[in-house]
């Protein structure tokens, strides 16, 4: 075990999955872009291809959560509920606390078959972030810049035209807007107050705009809402340079089902109800930090070999003739060649710490809670 503990902190292993992940992502970006042509004559067949390249590319992060890091995810939950992952279209509402709370989502999303159409109603920014935004791009992802005004015509349509994809799809939300921070929850609060709400401990005041117009939009197609409460025992504070560094933490998700026809359709009563299921999550957290774990019954389901699987693949196929390569420019004795070469490790492990960045919780560049940045915006 020490051994291994040792393998995963080595900086050039870690380098060289972060080449496997960069360069097979361009590869998959690529892909995609050249399936556009399928778009006029058969949508569903470029959305099926699609789902599978995606699968592709974020089943690696999966692989890095389940087989790298060992990383366990205990659900908090009944049969009846877990029977229904992959089997209906649902919209999956998770509270925003941590770095790799979206990775663990990942995960459940990777173990019942809906990894490649999983969705997300996505900060615009994050369009231009190489990899992840380009793929989203194309697996018809919303994007919005979280000021209605603007964001109106862009989120029905793309919510419009999800209506007859062709697998099923999980469409994760974070209401509260943006990540949990001590500053954001207190600017949070003081608006709660002000509108005669309950304070809440552990989120932020879930924005009822994103969900009651995803709701309505896809009226018809999502059959039930989740609700996820997510929390790590221990009180661990994970981040995905953890993940890289092999370190395994326990998360704990609290889920339970509710069909759409049990939530209010007026817009009004709907964000009521959003309000109060927050409130209740508010209280499974409580619970959680007194007790360590959420009440109810405990299911464990097993990582699948795929994951793993798809990395070996593509770290054979890339790995190969870059190690070929390295050796190469070691044997030749030039000075030219041996500087570039090493020029370009520094700027690869640039640019991947660059893309971790962007899951930190001080990097997520928002602007909640800051009048000068929003008149800046």
């Amino acid at each position: 075990m020490g051994l291994l503990t040792y393998l995963k902190s080595l900086f050039i292993l870690q380098l060289l999955m972060g080449f496997v992940f960069v360069v097979s992502g361009l590869i998959i970006n690529f892909i995609q872009l050249c399936t556009c042509v399928l778009w006029p004559f058969n949508k569903q067949l470029y959305r099926r291809i699609n789902c599978r390249l995606a699968y592709s590319l974020w089943s690696q992060l999966v692989m890095l959560l389940e087989w790298w890091s060992g990383t366990e995810c205990t659900l908090y939950t009944d049969q009846a509920t877990v029977d229904m992952f992959g089997k209906e279209h649902a919209i999956i509402i998770l509270n925003h606390n941590y770095e790799i709370d979206f990775l663990c989502g990942w995960t459940m999303c990777e173990r019942y078959g809906i990894l490649g159409s999983s969705k997300v109603l996505a900060k615009h920014e994050l369009l231009k972030v190489p990899l992840i935004g380009w793929t989203w791009y194309f697996l018809e992802i919303v994007f919005c810049k979280r000021r209605w005004e603007d964001d109106r015509d862009t989120v029905f349509k793309g919510l419009d035209q999800l209506k007859d994809y062709p697998e099923f799809m999980w469409f994760l939300l974070y209401c509260e807007g943006t990540r949990f921070t001590e500053k954001k929850h207190e600017i949070s609060m003081q608006v709660a107050e002000s509108k005669g709400l309950p304070r809440l401990k552990y989120h932020l005041l879930p924005r009822t705009k994103g969900f009651t117009t995803t709701l309505q939009c896809l009226k018809g197609t999502v059959a039930a809402v989740y609700d996820v409460t997510l929390n790590f025992k221990d009180q661990q504070t994970p981040t995905l340079l953890g993940i890289v560094h092999g370190k395994k933490y326990k998360a704990d998700l609290k889920i339970k089902r509710f069909p759409v026809e049990e939530i209010p359709e007026d817009e009004k009563a709907c964000a009521n109800w959003l309000h109060k299921l927050y409130q209740e999550k508010d209280a499974l957290q409580e619970h959680y930090h007194k007790e360590g774990s959420f009440p109810g019954p405990t299911i464990i389901t097993a990582r699948r070999p795929w994951t793993l699987l798809n990395f070996l693949f593509w770290a054979t196929v890339l790995l190969s003739p870059l190690i070929n390569f390295a050796y190469g420019v070691a044997v030749s004795g030039s000075p030219l060649l041996i500087i570039g070469f090493l020029l370009f490790l520094i700027v690869a492990s640039v640019a991947i710490r660059r893309l971790i960045g962007v899951t930190e919780v001080n990097k997520t560049g928002s602007s909640y809670g800051n009048p000068e940045a929003k008149k800046q915006n």
